[in-house]
């Protein structure tokens, strides 16, 4: 019997010496992982009148440029937004507004209590005087000593409003343009006598030129606010409230970082380094 237990004990322990360990199954490879797409930015489309140097203008290839247009595209940046440029006719910007065919007027557009009856802004982005340009020769001492002259204004601009307030009640013909460039036109060819504009304006787009040599700012600066209102913003829909208040935060954090100040300089140091902002 012992002989028996004996030989069954050797043999477990030869089937057991025999028997190899199996290594545990490897671990299947993760898929990977597919990583989602970056969404593309959403755009902001953004109204122009390119016709208002240098504010907005375009480059000799066709370019849109200027503060408004450094401007806009600064403030897109901030709120990570994609600009869109559309031109527009000015006196076609609140009503193309209006209709969706854009999300903001950035384009020199003055907050008026009139502007405010149809239309939001944000806060100011700058504000600027405007001014009485005529000919070197005229003796200019309020609206009354040009009375019989013809002064060329932007349409549906503040400065129309003005005009219309101001000059022709004085007996001055006050004639209206679809762009302020079209007035400078007309003042080289001998059809008019001078314009009302934004004196930043008028000195980089017009005084400052060959055609405008025989020409001069007259008069005081023009700030009364119930003409001019109280400075340029970004026209939106009534409604956009979170848009605007991103805007609002832009504005100020371009203004914090010396972004505006840059874009500011690179436009105006020639102004006696005007800081366009104002009061």
């Amino acid at each position: 019997m012992n002989k028996l237990l004996l030989a069954v004990a050797v043999a477990s322990m030869l089937v057991a010496c025999g028997k190899k360990e199996e290594a545990p199954a490897a671990a299947a490879p993760a898929a990977p992982v597919a990583s989602a797409p970056v969404a593309a930015p959403a755009e902001l489309k953004v109204a122009i009148d390119p016709t208002y140097e240098p504010f907005t203008f375009k480059t000799g290839d066709g370019k849109p440029t200027g503060f408004d247009v450094d401007i806009a595209s600064a403030l897109c940046e901030q709120i990570k937004r994609k600009c869109v440029f559309v031109e527009q006719v000015w006196d076609s910007m609140i009503p193309g507004l209006m209709a969706k065919k854009y999300d903001a007027i950035i384009s020199s557009m003055s907050i008026t209590e009139e502007r405010l009856a149809q239309i939001d802004f944000t806060d100011k982005y700058y504000n600027t005087p405007s001014r009485v340009v005529v000919k070197s020769t005229v003796k200019f001492d309020g609206p009354a000593s040009i009375k019989g002259k013809k002064i060329g204004v932007l349409k549906a601009s503040t400065q129309e409003k003005y005009a219309l307030g101001e000059l022709k009640t004085a007996g001055v013909t006050v004639v209206s343009y679809e762009a302020q460039d079209q007035v400078y036109l007309d003042i080289k060819a001998g059809r008019l006598d001078g314009t009302v504009a934004d004196f930043v304006e008028v000195t980089g787009g017009f005084l400052s030129k060959p055609e405008g040599k025989d020409y001069q700012l007259v008069g005081p600066e023009l700030y009364e606010p119930k003409y001019f209102g109280i400075g340029a913003g970004i026209g939106l829909r009534k409604g956009e409230e979170a848009l605007k208040a991103e805007l609002n935060g832009a504005i100020k954090a371009i203004r914090a970082n010396g972004t505006y100040k840059t874009l500011n300089d690179k436009y105006f140091a020639k102004f006696n380094n005007l800081d366009v902002y104002g009061k």
